[in-house]
């Protein structure tokens, strides 16, 4: 369950995208055609020996490709469709942390409760927090850091057993001072929702995520082969695709052990993005980053990846369980993501990073507007309007008519309070009247306001609105 070689590979792609092109197997669409990306995708699955392929791409909030592509398995040559259940592997993590989130809410545990309440002979118990283990920075040691399964993992094993031989002896770090990727962590979430919520890990994630958003095609831990399950696959040295077997029982559990389709993640997706699953606080702390001593930013939250790509948050997170590897990344300020799901190991290699810049790109006829980013703008003047300034030279004639000294003063006495922006986010950039508009979204402890600006080529301002997100 090694995420390390496919988060190289999408730091790679989103640095230097044109190091990852598409070979032989297809051509990448240079723009975001949907048609095109099916084409392509085919063609990656027939040329490039993917085995199988599933594909949900969600775009300002519809699903506007959900498709299967190859076999599922090809000893009987059963084609993929958007039903087919595909092993997610560590894409599980985001759910185990919504877990924890939810009993947080039902007031039944903390983020900040120590292991020791739940675990007291594990090590250094009493120094380490369920946030740790969420955030990968709990300094247990790894037990899957391969992308293989080895002799141990071919046999069973219970859960605390995997406890006590991974989280009770010598800690790879202190607690809370470095980021070390850790399924370790994960086993232990998932023992903690059982123990807390008296019931199992995949009764409890039925009954509080999978039933209520209409995940009809996931399930925990599921036993293969069933008749919409994809066979996994491996292959080594360019070798034929052959069949492998699961990893042993009680290794994956919630660090890794959900199957699912791209288009229930997709649902999962929109409901996390749109509030349907978590309180506003508790999806913060998910898509939050944690801090290391020395300012260090982990881009790492609860379960999730959470980077900036081309101006935009982005959260995501893949997976790599036997035979099967899985992405899920979302755009939130837009509702849009790309989830993609193979059969064989290594069988997405680049293609989320190839993707998601397509989801990325802004409207090709929007004007290049000479003077600071939007984003740079929208920050130096709402400062300016909360101490009660305005530069109006910066504004156009008939914007520094209708913003009178009165509205400045008023805006002022309204906006102060709110203080300085924790995140400013352009949501969306486009073009009317030859103007470049943008919505900003800026985000403050106390809440969130949006800014509706129209700006000229040459950089005038003509309209600069705030209001309650």
């Amino acid at each position: 369950m090694n995420s390390h070689l496919c988060k190289i590979l999408l730091v790679v792609a989103f640095l230097f995208p044109s190091l990852l092109t598409a070979g032989d197997a297809g051509k990448l669409p240079t723009t975001f055609d949907v048609s095109a990306i099916d084409a392509y995708l085919a063609a990656q699955v027939k040329e490039a020996s993917r085995v199988g392929l599933s594909v949900a791409i969600v775009k300002d909030g519809q699903v506007v490709l959900a498709k299967g592509y190859g076999q599922r398995s090809l000893s009987d040559a059963r084609p993929v469709d958007a039903d087919t259940r595909f092993a997610i592997g560590s894409v599980t993590k985001q759910f185990a942390c919504a877990c924890i989130l939810l009993l947080a809410e039902d007031g039944k545990l903390s983020v900040n409760d120590k292991v020791a309440k739940y675990y007291p002979n594990l090590s250094r118990a009493g120094d380490i927090t369920l946030l740790d283990l969420m955030n990968h920075t709990s300094g247990y040691p790894d037990y899957y850091p391969l992308d293989f399964v080895d002799r141990r993992m071919q046999q069973p094993i219970a859960p605390d057993e995997l406890l006590r031989q991974y989280a009770g002896g010598k800690l790879d770090f202190e607690p809370g001072t470095k980021w070390s990727y850790s399924n370790t962590g994960y086993i232990l979430l998932g023992r903690v929702v059982e123990k807390v919520s008296g019931e199992p890990f995949g009764a409890f994630i039925q009954r509080r995520i999978f039933q209520p958003l209409g995940m009809t095609n996931t399930v925990y831990e599921t036993n293969q082969p069933e008749p919409n399950s994809a066979q996994g696959y491996t292959t080594f040295a360019l070798s034929p695709p052959t069949p492998i077997a699961p990893e042993g029982k009680g290794w994956l559990a919630a660090a890794g052990g959900i199957y699912s389709t791209p288009s229930d993640l997709a649902n999962w997706d929109l409901a996390l993005i749109e509030g349907q699953v978590l309180k506003p606080e508790s999806y913060a702390l998910m898509t939050t980053p944690r801090m290391l001593p020395g300012s260090k930013n982990t881009e790492y939250g609860c379960g999730v990846s959470v980077r900036t790509q081309q101006g935009r948050q982005v959260v995501a997170h893949n997976g790599a369980v036997a035979g099967f590897t899985a992405s899920n990344a979302m755009i939130p300020s837009t509702r849009s993501a790309v989830i993609l799901t193979c059969n064989l190991d290594g069988g997405l290699g680049s293609l989320p990073a190839q993707l998601l810049p397509l989801l990325l790109q802004e409207s090709a006829n929007v004007p290049s507007v000479n003077g600071p980013a939007a984003v740079e703008t929208v920050k130096a003047v709402f400062a300016r309007l909360q101490d009660g300034k305005v530069n109006r030279t910066e504004l156009a004639e008939e914007f520094n008519l209708y913003l009178t000294d009165e509205k400045v003063a008023g805006a002022a006495e309204r906006l102060k309070k709110f203080g300085t922006p924790t995140n400013t986010e352009v949501i969306t950039r486009r073009e009317r009247g030859g103007l470049e508009v943008t919505v900003t979204k800026l985000t403050f402890p106390s809440g969130a306001l949006r800014v509706l600006m129209y700006r000229q080529p040459s950089g005038l301002i003509e309209q600069f609105f705030v209001d309650q997100d």
